[in-house]
């Protein structure tokens, strides 16, 4: 037997649906009753016969809506159909008839399970959600119908233009929605007005997670499923997508105007959005979660070494040496485990080098932003449609060679391109920086090693130890704990080699001492004792620093003092 689900004013009731003849409506008379002012009196028929349900609207004022679809004819009602009559709400289903159930507390609506007219062996759909949603996506193909996009395009209309014509022509769509009274109740017209237009002309349901500085990072895994990750923690949002194709258009314009394609035969790609926050995309076949969208967001403002100090993620002294080190040309690479936050040190590390000196940068995806004025940035690309045209990270790092740098800096090497790093850092291009990941500063020597080797060339394991030894000299390694915090965990310095092995000595670390009751970790970020082989060679450089510095039983904080 089917069954009938109905909503009314926030209230669930179900109960049994015989074989018959049910009219539904504002009449005493109706078997289905909905008494509102805008439901007629006798507002639409439901015909059931052998567990099937038919629904036809009797001319009624408003109109019966099936999936927020205006009906003109008899339509079969299938179990995933909500019907709306006026503000109350209905569903025909062949589960068992259930008991109403008090509305669920406001904080599970926090985590996206909302109620709605379903049973009790799955999550319900929120019927509100559901409506909301095919309003939205009947305004949309309004909205194409109004607007000529090849025209427009053809006229020289610029992005902006196009966001203002749309922009007007869904505000008259919702207008015109509104004076005929075919806009539901709840469903605020304003709010409808931005969500079309986002959906149309920007990243949709995106939006207003990119636009809430307190999320910093959005992992889209399919139409409805958006986690996001606060604090260093991950949650699922109350956000969605309409469907698959959805997900899609969002992607597409996220790599389009980078020259970037993702499709079946390129079914994932590295991106980035205007703001430099990291994007990559994958899609089916290879995601059988549907198409998947994760972006690392970037602060709108940079962060400053006091705001990691303020942060606990280094102290000032850790900041200072740091410091040093970059005005000194010291090699560094910056090591840490995915999102552990490598890519922001190195932009706040960058921020050290001299407004005087030329820049190169070389990314997969350009994000680092620099404050410097002579600051000359390459990005690899990815092979055409036929397999030609790539460039890669390597080809970038050979031609910044013969572009007069004073510093290179690469966003991050995963492969043959170390090799041609470490022949820069060794052939009189000081002071660059990279990022790699490595779980521990010796780890770094042993990725080095085995990207080297990525590179084709045929070299002995002792040839390369001597090159990583000569090129690198200071390995900083950030993590992320497990209370969420990104920490730089050890400064090392990279002394020289020792027969086959690099020698290396750590200058500051992090010993975590506990976690305290709310699980936030607990520890202190010291010297260890250790002072850089090449601290004697600072007086002669015009350079003073107190070597309290690296006491581990100083408090004070020390600076660094440049003369000239």
């Amino acid at each position: 037997m089917l069954t009938l689900t109905t909503l009314i004013g926030g209230v669930r009731d179900a109960r049994p649906l015989s074989d018959g003849v049910w009219l539904i409506g504002r009449s005493e008379m109706c078997r289905i009753r909905f008494d509102f002012p805008d439901v007629s009196e006798r507002h639409a028929l439901l015909t059931v016969r052998d567990d099937k349900a038919f629904l036809e609207d009797l001319h009624s004022s408003n109109g019966t809506y099936v999936n927020g679809e205006l009906i003109d004819s008899p339509v079969e009602l299938r179990g995933d159909m909500i019907v709306q009559v006026g503000p109350g709400m209905l569903r025909v289903s062949g589960e068992e008839a259930v008991e109403p159930e008090p509305e669920p507390a406001a904080e599970s609506a926090g985590h996206g399970e909302q109620d709605g007219l379903g049973g009790d062996d799955e999550p319900a759909p929120d019927p509100m959600r559901e409506l909301r949603r095919s309003v939205q996506e009947q305004i949309q193909r309004e909205l194409l119908k109004r607007m000529d996009m090849k025209r427009l395009t053809l006229d020289g209309v610029d992005r902006e233009g196009l966001e203002d014509t749309a922009r007007s022509k869904i505000r008259q769509i919702i207008d015109e929605v509104v004076a005929k009274g075919r806009l539901p109740d709840g469903i605020d017209a304003v709010r409808l007005e931005d969500d079309v237009f986002n959906e149309a002309m920007r990243l949709g349901p995106l939006e207003d997670l990119l636009a809430d500085d307190s999320v910093s990072e959005i992992m889209v895994n399919g139409p409805t499923k958006v986690y996001i990750e606060r604090g260093g923690k991950l949650s699922l949002s109350d956000c969605q997508f309409t469907d698959d194709a959805s997900v899609l258009s969002v992607i597409e314009r996220i790599v389009s105007p980078l020259g970037r394609r993702i499709d079946e035969s390129q079914p994932y790609v590295d991106a980035r959005l205007a703001d430099g926050s990291r994007v990559n995309a994958i899609i089916p076949p290879l995601s059988l979660s549907g198409p998947t969208i994760t972006i690392r967001k970037f602060a709108k403002n940079a962060l400053t070494p006091d705001d990691f100090i303020r942060f606990g993620t280094w102290t000032r002294n850790a900041a200072e040496f740091m410091k040093l080190c970059v005005i000194l040309r010291k090699n560094i690479i910056v090591a840490g485990g995915t999102g552990s936050g490598k890519t922001t040190l190195l932009n706040l590390l960058s921020g050290y080098i001299p407004h005087n000196e030329r820049i190169i940068t070389v990314e997969d995806a350009a994000e680092l932003r620099l404050q410097q004025p002579h600051v000359v940035r390459l990005e690899a690309r990815p092979p055409n449609i036929e397999g030609k045209g790539a460039v890669t990270i390597r080809d970038l790092v050979k031609n910044c060679l013969r572009m007069r740098p004073d510093r290179i800096i690469v966003g991050e090497c995963r492969g043959g391109e170390a090799l041609d790093m470490l022949q820069a850092m060794n052939t009189g291009h000081d002071g660059s920086l990279t990022t790699v990941h490595a779980n521990s500063p010796r780890d770094v020597m042993s990725r080095l090693e085995t990207m080297v080797m990525m590179s084709g060339m045929e070299l002995p394991s002792k040839a390369i130890r001597e090159q990583v030894a000569s090129a690198v000299d200071i390995v900083i390694h950030e993590s992320r704990l497990s209370d969420g915090s990104r920490k730089v965990v050890a400064i090392t310095e990279v002394t020289g080699l020792e027969g086959s092995q690099i020698v290396m000595q750590d200058l500051f670390t992090f010993v975590q001492t506990g976690v305290d009751e709310h699980g936030k970790v607990l520890g202190s970020f010291k010297p260890t004792g250790a002072i850089p082989t090449w601290f004697d060679t600072l007086k002669g450089r015009g350079i003073s620093v107190d070597p309290a510095m690296f006491d581990p039983a100083s408090d004070a904080d020390v600076r660094v003092v440049v003369k000239g």
